[in-house]
């Protein structure tokens, strides 16, 4: 399928204003991607005709909004191939859902000497969770290392595998590089010894088509904000069987079937995990995201950042004094570099001054950035609406800044 761009960006508000004096270029996408005005207009929607708390209410306005809001459930259902829509727990971000894992699944099905097993590949939120557990249960973490194109070790990562792997949480794809971890193979590798396994799909769910039941993976961790959805939404998909084996990670309302003094009983799945009044507009507004996703289809949005990050790959190879960082073989559209002698941070001011916005810095990935030796990189990361005339401009922005510094 041929994408018509420009139709594309006119669906976007955001993107026609001017920054600096120039137009804006956003390339910042890996942060969070741009709103499609349908989701801007189901937020206003639900806000203006249908604000009510869901589930328990016996009026029309409830029951509108609870039907909305379990429509997004199905939705995301099918957009990641859950066998039910039992299994998708709305959390608020990717990070909430790991933690989720961590202080559930974590604290009942690991103990001393188990091991649990990440990537140096990970976001802070796919690390910080797993050390704090670690210390609670004196269990030890074990990374697998990756090589200098950025690529995780399969062989080494095999090595770590053993009796005591209780889980292996990996990202699915990189937000500091754009790697594309094999994680079928990973997950395969991790079911043999009878690990559980994570996946962190924060940046691969907008750009990869993604089948859970075919990838067996026992979780998916995601956000709604890096598919043109709203931000303070995320998704926790898991394995119906291993959600009811883990205890609540909240109480209060929702997650109850009856509370007395002497004993709670908790609800079933999903709600089990949705304590409280949840995030009931933006959970609503989701389901236009995906909406806009399928309407496009992934392979074809796929296939045009490929063919962005190509040309900026190109564009950017022979100017003197650019370094990229990160190299994989296979990548969703995120281009990360240095310029020789010059600060991260410097180098996106130049860049903000021309009209584009870009990432600087370590995209809490410490350890990764550890591992390359160097502080942090400047990142453009691309989306469906950026167009090969923008990649053209960051280029020749690149190019004058290596000029400065490197004449």
């Amino acid at each position: 399928m041929s994408l018509n761009i420009e139709q594309i960006r006119g669906l976007f508000p955001v993107l026609h204003q001017e920054v600096h004096g120039k137009p804006l270029i956003y390339f910042d996408n890996a942060a969070t991607t741009q709103k499609p005005q349908a989701v801007l207009d189901a937020l206003a929607g639900y806000y203006s005709h249908d604000n009510s708390n869901i589930h328990r209410g016996a009026h029309a306005l409830a029951d509108r909004a609870t039907r909305y809001y379990e429509e997004t459930r199905e939705a995301v259902r099918a957009f990641i191939g859950a066998k039910e829509a039992e299994e998708i727990i709305f959390t608020k971000g990717t990070t909430e859902g790991i933690n989720l894992v961590a202080q559930t699944f974590g604290r009942k099905f690991i103990g001393k000497g188990d091991e649990i097993i990440i990537s140096t590949l990970e976001h802070h939120s796919n690390i910080v969770p797993w050390q704090m557990l670690c210390e609670e249960k004196e269990a030890v973490l074990r990374i697998i290392p990756i090589n200098e194109a950025g690529e995780i070790i399969f062989e080494e990562f095999e090595k770590l595998l053993s009796p005591k792997t209780k889980l292996v949480s990996i990202v699915h794809a990189s937000n500091a590089l754009g790697t594309i971890n094999p994680v079928k193979e990973v997950i395969d590798a991790a079911h043999a010894v009878g690990a559980k396994v994570l996946l962190d799909g924060a940046q691969s769910t907008s750009h990869l088509e993604i089948d859970v039941q075919e990838l067996d993976c026992d979780f998916l961790a995601f956000s709604a904000h890096k598919i043109y959805g709203p931000t303070g939404l995320g998704v926790l998909y898991g394995k119906r069987e291993v959600l009811e084996a883990m205890p609540p990670f909240l109480g209060g309302g929702e997650m109850i079937k009856e509370v007395t003094f002497e004993k709670t009983t908790y609800n079933d799945i999903p709600f089990k995990f949705e304590a409280g009044t949840p995030n009931i507009a933006d959970v609503i507004a989701f389901k236009a995201s995906l909406d806009f996703v399928n309407a496009l289809g992934k392979p074809a949005i796929k296939a045009h950042e490929d063919a962005l990050l190509a040309h900026a790959d190109e564009l950017t190879r022979e100017i003197k004094g650019f370094i990229p960082v990160g190299t994989a073989k296979d990548k969703v559209a995120v281009l990360s570099f240095n310029i020789n002698g010059m600060h991260p941070f410097d180098v996106g001011q130049m860049l903000d001054a021309k009209g584009i916005a870009v990432r600087t810095g370590h995209h809490c990935t410490q350890p990764l950035m550890k591992r390359f030796g160097i502080e942090g990189t400047v990142r453009a990361s691309f989306s469906v609406y950026n167009t090969k005339s923008e990649i053209e401009k960051l280029a020749m922005g690149i190019a004058q800044i290596a000029r400065f510094k490197n004449k």
